[in-house]
């Protein structure tokens, strides 16, 4: 069986997140440590007992969820040997994906993504930024929607058949929520987040994450990772760094991602890290998939049998 491991981005995390599996395995406390080291605070106590909101913070959420798609992996390669045809990630876990595929280490990742959270709080006021998503208008319907409005606003998740979110300055998101629903949207969903991912707003972020890029010696991955971009491998280390620049202010295509491992013969997914975002989404796009998430004790073995 042809297979990919794909990693969740932001809004999967959760206080807790873990804790069952690190009960059994050695491996999630290991990495969390590694990446702790790198913060310079410990990320699994954050993780496990903070009551302040600090996990949903970007900064912080970033390297959370890197380092819990990385756990996952690491606990699942202890037990069995894997071999997946294709991995890829949403968003964040895009990079969590390098990391997988062995592009970069752990520590480059953990730091690049702090460093990326940071850059995207400061390149928007707090509160001046927003994202909503759109359900029940196709593709096109979206895009027309933002055109119509005044002000930066721009479809930047390619979710699902059906599912779009947009992104940009706080009253052009609320004026093309107004529109969504007048063009016949059957429900739209402001998003608790504090930064407009993937629109142009970003575009200040990604010159600095540019220069952070530039910096840092990236290996080609050892199994092909799609990139959000344009759902296709990177042709050298340079292509992957351009990758990710563009990747924080042009659209995720997931639809298109998914599409493009099944037509290279991909017939199942496993979602590695917590929640089950992706297999919700991923049902949607294609049912005749098989689609796993692997988060605790019980996903875990289930994993193994089917691997």
């Amino acid at each position: 069986m042809s297979y990919a491991f794909v990693f969740p981005g932001q809004g999967s995390q959760s206080q807790g997140m873990l804790a069952e599996l690190a009960e059994s395995h050695a491996q999630v406390k290991e990495v969390f440590a590694r990446a702790s080291e790198v913060l310079g605070y410990d990320l699994w106590e954050l993780v496990q007992n903070d009551d302040s909101g600090k996990l949903n913070q970007t900064d912080v959420t970033q390297p959370a969820m890197l380092a819990s798609g990385i756990a996952v992996l690491e606990t699942l390669k202890a037990q069995k040997d894997v071999a997946p045809a294709f991995m890829a990630g949403h968003s964040l876990g895009e990079y969590t994906a390098l990391v997988a595929a062995g592009a970069m280490t752990l520590e480059q990742g953990i730091e690049l993504v702090a460093e990326r959270g940071r850059l995207m709080q400061s390149a928007v006021p707090a509160g001046a930024g927003a994202m909503a998503a759109v359900l029940g208008l196709d593709d096109d319907a979206v895009v027309k929607v933002c055109e119509s409005v005044d002000g930066v606003v721009e479809a930047v998740n390619f979710n699902s058949p059906g599912q779009v979110v947009i992104a940009g300055e706080k009253a052009a998101v609320e004026a093309a929520q107004e529109a969504a629903t007048d063009a016949g949207a059957s429900r739209v969903v402001p998003l608790p987040v504090s930064v407009p991912s993937h629109c142009s707003l970003m575009k200040p972020a990604a010159e600095k994450l540019a220069e952070k890029l530039a910096a840092m010696d990236l290996q080609m991955p050892q199994v092909p990772v799609l990139h959000n971009v344009h759902f296709s491998e990177a042709q050298s280390t340079d292509d992957i760094k351009a990758l990710l620049v563009k990747q924080l202010y042009q659209p995720v295509q997931w639809v298109k991602t998914v599409e493009s491992m099944k037509a290279q013969g991909v017939e199942a997914l496993y979602e590695l890290g917590p929640g089950k975002v992706l297999m919700g989404l991923n049902r949607r796009i294609d049912r005749r998939m098989g689609m796993q998430a692997v988060f605790d004790q019980a996903t875990l073995e289930k994993a193994l049998a089917t691997l």
